[in-house]
């Protein structure tokens, strides 16, 4: 279960990466749609994002290896040293969803990775498709 949770919140971050980039069809150049991140927050993010997406798999045998009652203590112990030596920003849980636009780290739509007012500026000005206002 924790290994699919991570792989969610590293993919998200990916896609983010991925669609700064466009792949133009005459010869196949890609062409950055954006080259610069909104903010140092955003940047720091990103690389939080890439870090904790190399250092998962270790992660995730180091932690099995840890949390098996069945081994020895001492290689329990060593697990958690093992741990303790990965960069702190290989850690999902430094990972924080924030706005792409703005960069908000609070009110985040997690489906469309908007904050809840650019997602509102935006769907009223029907820039969204399949984004209505309530009415009734």
């Amino acid at each position: 279960m924790a290994a699919s949770v991570l792989s969610r919140v590293v993919k998200s971050g990916f896609e983010f990466l991925q669609t700064s980039f466009r792949i133009t069809s005459r010869a196949g150049n890609v062409e950055q749609v954006r080259g610069y991140y909104v903010n140092w927050r955003m940047l720091r993010d990103v690389k939080r994002r890439q870090m904790a997406f190399e250092y998962a798999n270790d992660r995730l045998r180091m932690n099995a290896i840890r949390k098996n009652t069945i081994l020895p203590k001492e290689l329990q112990e060593i697990a958690d040293k093992e741990i303790a030596a990965f960069p702190r920003d290989s850690c999902p849980v430094r990972i924080r969803n924030r706005c792409v636009m703005t960069s908000r780290p609070r009110g985040v739509k997690r489906r469309w990775r908007l904050s809840r007012i650019v997602f509102r500026h935006l769907a009223d000005h029907n820039q969204m498709s399949g984004i209505q206002r309530a009415m009734w």
